[in-house]
């Protein structure tokens, strides 16, 4: 397809996400063949002078059988230990898979948080930086020995477009089982130049043990990734040389065409990683004035609010019928949100 081709041609930086399923075995345990070969798929794709991050699930799966769990557990205090047994398991496995190669990885552990506050926000976007110049794999993953509901991003699908927001990448790969987003009648639906509700209704969730999330999560992080002017994929990570395909632009999976135009580093940080403290609700004639005429929400355009906000929270945007359609940084005075603090989802 030459639109998938044309948008692909440029892919110089990639974050690769890889779901449990890819890296266990049928006995829910890590499977070093399997890492090893989606480790040299990563490898092909550095000497041909990409960048690449990789969102690593894995690590809850990894340290269930040592702690004798023969399914995910529910428990908060049972995962975070799964996590802490398993993390350093999965991280010895990329080790061993890269070094290998000739490679060296480094091991970056997140929660909602580190993202949230902008200095610490910086900080990773350096670091990741830092390492991809020095010819590093980063390997990101949750830190699920530490993070409770309110600090968690949800899913890795989530934390793999946060990523590819954060180092401003230009593609997500998000491989799986699934061949990639189908229809009613399970069909691939190759490309998806807009996500409607008509395409969030194709989303299910999953039955994998070790899995959390399914196709409704990677909807969402399209969501995240087409509004930043980034590309998404989704894709069989088991079928052969399947990244190369995709990044080659050969029609593999469902490719999810971005918006045009990136957002700026900062109205990402405001649209994508906060959690906003209240919900706006505004007339017809402030919805028009912020998405069409690209002016800032007043106070008289405000109908009514839910929760409570103060100077320098992020709020949630919504018109009368209750949809979400911007977010803002909230400034004193009759100005609530000025448009250099808005983003138009």
């Amino acid at each position: 397809m030459k639109l998938r081709r044309e948008i692909l041609a440029n892919v110089r930086r990639l974050v690769v996400k890889f779901g449990t399923g890819l890296l266990t075995d049928d006995q829910n345990r890590l499977s070093l063949p399997a890492i090893e070969r989606l480790a040299r798929q990563i490898a092909a794709l550095r000497a041909d002078g990409r960048q690449v991050v990789l969102v690593s699930s894995g690590a809850i799966a990894a340290g269930m059988s040592a702690l004798g769990f023969t399914k995910r557990p529910q428990e908060l205090p049972a995962l975070q230990a799964a996590a802490a047994v398993g993390q350093g398991k999965l991280m010895a496995a990329y080790d061993k898979a890269f070094g290998k190669l000739g490679l060296h990885v480094a091991q970056i552990l997140l929660t909602h948080d580190d993202l949230k506050s902008r200095h610490r926000h910086l900080a990773a976007r350096n670091t990741i930086d830092t390492l991809l110049e020095r010819g590093i794999i980063p390997i990101i993953n949750e830190n699920d020995t530490v993070a409770v509901d309110e600090i968690k991003f949800g899913d890795n699908d989530r934390l793999g477009a946060l990523t590819a927001t954060l180092i401003d990448a230009d593609l997500l790969i998000i491989l799986s089982h699934v061949e990639g987003l189908l229809d009613r009648e399970k069909q691939l639906v190759p490309v998806v130049p807009e996500i409607t509700r008509a395409i969030e209704a194709l989303a299910g969730g999953t039955d994998r043990i070790t899995s959390v999330g399914g196709m409704k999560s990677k909807i969402e992080a399209a969501k995240i990734c087409t509004r930043a002017g980034i590309a998404m994929v989704i894709a069989d990570g088991d079928r052969a040389g399947v990244i190369a395909s995709v990044v080659t632009g050969i029609d593999t999976g469902t490719i999810f065409l971005p918006k045009t135009g990136k957002l700026e580093s900062r109205k990402r940080w405001i649209a994508f990683f906060q959690k906003p403290t209240a919900i706006l609700v505004v007339d017809a004639g402030a919805r028009a004035a912020l998405c069409a005429a690209g002016k800032s929400l007043l106070a008289k355009g405000v109908v009514r609010t839910t929760g409570k906000f103060a100077v320098g929270d992020v709020v949630s945007i919504h018109d009368s019928a209750g949809n979400e359609f911007a977010r803002g940084l909230v400034r004193a005075g009759n100005v609530i949100v000025h448009r250099d603090d808005l983003v138009v989802l």
